[in-house]
């Protein structure tokens, strides 16, 4: 493995980064205490320096398993502990220093790429989006997930106005799908996975349209060698059940009318969406609230004993 100089910021320095990275206020001193302590302890260093290496690593790659290439090390027990106790900190904040001792390497490589200085901070500040929706699940700081943002922080996704986009391969089963239909596309083809962030507002047809005009000419001009002649999306949003008991003119089914679906639903989603829509994946289905027609769609249909699915759509570009 290629050895970097990696490291974490000065106090000073890391408390600006974080803000950059829009990190909630409510999570910046047990974090800046964190790196602190990383900063400390020579084993800390060491592991630190070698978890964020081999992100670094991957770097302008295409890797597309999020959950392979977590940036979440085995700190051991002793670290971890349990919930409330004093390596509980550390455990949840770790994956966050690793993600901020990747920033000189991935703004680096935003520039190499001449991805404009507003898609990279807005890029990169999708860390703090995430550390917030962890406190309103768990009321804590952390991230349920640290191999979603890793994404980012390895160039393998981009913030584009309402949208995100990620350059990817082909997925088997919906490539195999496209090639019974006669679609000349096979997995491992080069396409463009389209993500609906949460906490940023009403995803509109012109919010869609403008995101969808801004990756093309985002792509065009930082990725030129590629090809994405596809624009695939693997969504709760598109599951059809929805087009059912929403509106005509809603977004999600406006949204929905741009793709074609496809695939058999088989493995229910219901846990995912409720987080999706309530905040909190593990709220009791008599609990739901029925505050928009959204959220009564969703608790109604499932109080009435159906589920919910992920839709796998695609579209030409």
């Amino acid at each position: 493995m290629t050895t970097f100089d990696i490291a974490l910021p000065d106090h000073d320095d890391l408390a600006d980064a974080l803000i950059d990275l829009t990190v909630p206020h409510e999570d910046m001193a047990e974090l800046l205490a964190v790196s602190a302590r990383t900063r400390a302890d020579p084993g800390l260093r060491r592991l630190l320096a070698a978890t964020a290496g081999r992100q670094v690593e991957g770097i302008g790659r295409i890797c597309g398993d999020w959950e392979e290439h977590s940036p979440e090390p085995d700190l051991g027990e002793g670290a971890y502990g349990a919930e409330g106790a004093p390596g509980d900190a550390l455990r949840r904040y770790f994956p966050v220093c690793v993600l901020v001792a990747m920033l000189p390497y991935i703004r680096a490589h935003h520039r190499e790429r001449s991805v404009p200085e507003a898609v990279s901070r807005r890029t990169l500040a999708d860390l703090g989006r995430h550390m917030a929706l962890h406190r309103r699940r768990h009321g804590t700081g952390g991230l349920d997930h640290p191999g979603w943002p890793a994404l980012h922080f390895r160039g393998e996704l981009y913030q584009l106005g309402r949208l995100q986009f990620q350059p990817t391969r082909l997925e088997e089963r919906m490539a195999n799908g496209l090639r019974s239909i006669g679609e000349p596309y096979g997995p491992d083809d080069s396409v463009l996975d389209l993500h609906i962030p949460d906490f940023l507002g009403p995803f509109t047809p012109d919010a869609c349209d403008r995101a969808f005009k801004a990756a093309e000419t985002f792509f065009a001009r930082c990725f030129p060698e590629a090809s994405y002649p596809l624009l695939t999306c693997h969504s709760w949003l598109l599951d059809p059940q929805l087009a059912e008991v929403l509106p005509e003119r809603s977004n999600i089914r406006r949204f929905q009318e741009r793709f074609s679906v496809h695939g058999e639903w088989t493995e229910p989603a219901d846990s995912a969406v409720i987080g999706f829509v309530f905040g909190d994946p593990e709220l009791p289905v008599e609990t739901l609230p029925r505050r928009t027609s959204l959220e009564r769609a969703i608790g109604d249909h499932l109080r009435s004993g159906g589920h919910w699915y992920v839709g796998h759509g695609w579209l030409r570009r």
